[in-house]
């Protein structure tokens, strides 16, 4: 056995670099590798490294961190629009599970406790694969957010089952039922309250990349201590700190970017490396006894995952390869199954035949998970290139800040809202930014970042009446849904009651859903109403138009003034939509755009004469 502390973290190293890179030549998932790896250098294999105190803790932040991801990565927009399909999912991948499981227990002899627990444990399982998703980038796909909102229903049930068991047949002494209660709803407020509060008090006061990753990972740990110390498992305290950091950690965002790194190239690697540290194939000599009941574990398990996933593909209209993909997420298993049986085994339920089957049963479906969700999700990978091929267009969008130079925070928003190679400028003042933005037809952005952009909670969309009627207006959607969906703000649209019917039918439209309110502003005049209602971490959005747009209005011009007198202290974003050069505006259109009074008139033109006298006045 390698004893020397630098001996063992170059070997691990070692095996974390080359390990990718056989298993990519041999064509099979790095999950399976690096799991085989460790039963290699293992105690049951060659011994040549010590399952210590080091290899298991980070191992565990391993297991911690794939639930967090999950929750973390999931599209909010489309889990809301998903949720119910989630639940439904969740209670078949827990249900049909238990059931199978109890009847099969019970033919193998076992008694209606220990039946109970192994139903358990099958119920539960650990989005072991995730990573395959999240590399061939399809964790955006509604069948992956039903399958993660699947997952941590059909976890609570299994440590339900399991807190029942423990209180009822196993652990007299354990904590009485108002005090399980009393720990869980603290937990719970600790977790989903106050720690998402902490981090966007962090996030405001510190920007930068590296204590973002930080905090998260202080926060993914301590979410799962206290779900530990409330009777649950740690898993389920990462995965809800996933789910309410999701807001403030955007998947494209630079502090996403490092848990990513460090995470895939060294947390999740030895928390498999561990796993197959425990694993003993000698096992499968030792008795036919173990064997079986392998084998039913792993039947069971398979078939029951295999029928929660065809269900939900018949009740929710999926695709084959979104099936596939659901029922490889969900049939692997490691944490809550080594969780249950670990206490089944401590407390006499469990005998060491179906301990060593559970550690073959690990093996076995991590493996076919491995293989079943990377043939999956590649094919969605494939699906939705060809479908994005086939609604490719060529826009081009120029972003600007005025008086100030934030390059920075200009590249983050093009990066969160996904603009394909954007300019980017930072004028002087508004006169260069609105005769640069009038001498190009290519879609605009002004921002003005007062804070930073994912500690924002609402965004206030301010839209005219006719912008539906714009050449590229649903360009201009797709920014806001984009920007909302990768900062997880809720979106406000202030209009008239017939643009908003052009927006319910966009917000609903399948695979791009947005869930929004609404409020009346018939007139542009209102938008200052806008002011009235803003909370301190709002942002507003203002959707203009150049001249002789379907959607133009005079008192657009009027927008700068607003801006500094009635949002200086809040980030905002003024949209223009891109302009179809060489072709006329259909009478009805002007016929119908609002007109602005004699008096209006006069009123601007002087404005603008006075105006333009102070700056050459004072440039003189």
């Amino acid at each position: 056995m390698i004893t020397n502390p630098l001996a063992i973290i170059a070997l691990v190293l070692a095996t974390i670099l080359f390990v990718p890179m056989i298993c990519r030549k041999l064509r099979i998932p790095s999950i399976v590798g690096f799991i085989v790896v460790g039963i290699i250098v293992g105690q049951y294999g060659f011994n040549l490294i010590s399952g210590g105190t080091a290899i298991q803790t980070l191992g565990k932040i391993g297991m911690l961190y794939i639930m967090m991801q999950a929750g973390i990565e999931v599209d909010v927009n489309d889990f809301r629009q998903q949720r119910t399909h989630a639940v439904i999912f969740g209670f078949y991948s827990f249900i049909f599970p238990f059931l199978l499981g109890m009847l099969t227990s019970r033919l193998l002899g076992f008694n209606w406790i220990t039946s109970s627990l192994l139903g358990a444990m099958y119920g539960s399982h650990t989005l072991m694969t995730y990573p395959i998703v999240n590399r061939y980038g399809v964790q955006k796909n509604p069948a992956v957010n039903i399958a993660i909102g699947g997952t941590m229903l059909s976890i609570s049930l299994a440590l339900l089952v399991l807190a029942i068991l423990k209180g009822a047949f196993i652990d007299q002494d354990a904590f009485s039922t108002w005090e399980l209660i009393g720990r869980i709803a603290l937990a719970s407020v600790l977790i989903t309250v106050v720690f998402p509060w902490l981090a966007q008090r962090f996030f405001k006061r510190w920007t930068d990349p590296t204590t973002g990753f930080l905090v998260v990972m202080t926060l993914m740990v301590f979410s799962a201590r206290l779900a530990d110390w409330a009777g649950l498992e740690g898993i389920l305290g990462a995965f809800v700190c996933g789910v309410v950091m999701n807001r403030l950690v955007p998947n494209l965002s630079p502090v996403m970017q490092r848990i990513n790194f460090v995470g895939n190239n060294l947390f999740v690697p030895l928390f498999l490396l561990g796993v197959g540290m425990m694993i003993d194939i000698s096992l499968l000599w030792e008795g036919w006894a173990t064997i079986l009941i392998a084998v039913v574990m792993i039947a069971t398990k398979l078939v029951s995952k295999w029928l929660a996933a065809w269900l939900a593909q018949k009740n929710f209209g999926l695709q084959v390869p979104e099936r596939q993909v659901m029922f490889g997420l969900t049939h692997a298993t490691a944490a809550g199954t080594l969780a249950i049986v670990t206490i089944g085994y401590e407390t006499g339920i469990f005998n060491a035949e179906i301990l060593n089957a559970a550690v073959l049963m690990i093996l076995v479906l991590c493996t076919s998970a491995s293989f079943v969700t990377e043939y999956a999700a590649k094919q969605l990978a494939l699906a939705e290139e060809a479908r994005l091929e086939a609604d490719k267009r060529d826009d081009s969008w120029s972003l600007m800040t005025v008086s100030e130079n934030r390059h920075y925070e200009l590249r983050e928003l093009s990066e969160l809202s996904e603009l394909h190679d954007p300019e980017f400028a930072a004028e002087s003042d508004w006169t260069e930014a609105t005769g640069l933005i009038n001498g190009q037809s290519k879609a605009a952005i002004v921002y003005h970042p007062n804070q930073p952009i994912n500690t924002i909670n609402r965004l206030l969309v301010a839209v005219p009446r006719y912008a539906e009627k714009e050449h590229d207006f649903i360009s201009c959607f797709g920014f806001v849904r984009r920007l909302s969906s990768q900062i997880g703000a809720r979106v406000v649209f202030f209009t008239n009651v017939d643009t908003q019917r052009a927006l319910q039918a966009f917000c609903r439209r399948k695979g791009k859903f947005l869930r929004a309110s609404y409020r009346e502003m018939e007139n542009w005049e209102d938008v200052l109403m806008i002011a009235k209602q803003m909370r301190p971490d709002d942002m507003i959005i203002m959707i203009n138009a150049r001249p002789s747009t379907p959607s133009y209005n005079p008192l657009f011009e009027q927008v700068p003034d607003m801006l500094n007198r009635f949002f200086a202290k809040h980030s905002w974003i003024v949209v223009y939509p891109e302009q179809e050069t060489g072709a006329a505006v259909p009478d009805l259109m002007t016929g119908d755009t609002t007109q602005a009074s004699k008096t209006w008139t006069v009123v601007s033109a002087a404005k603008r004469l006075i105006l333009r006298l102070i700056d050459k006045f004072q440039k003189s």
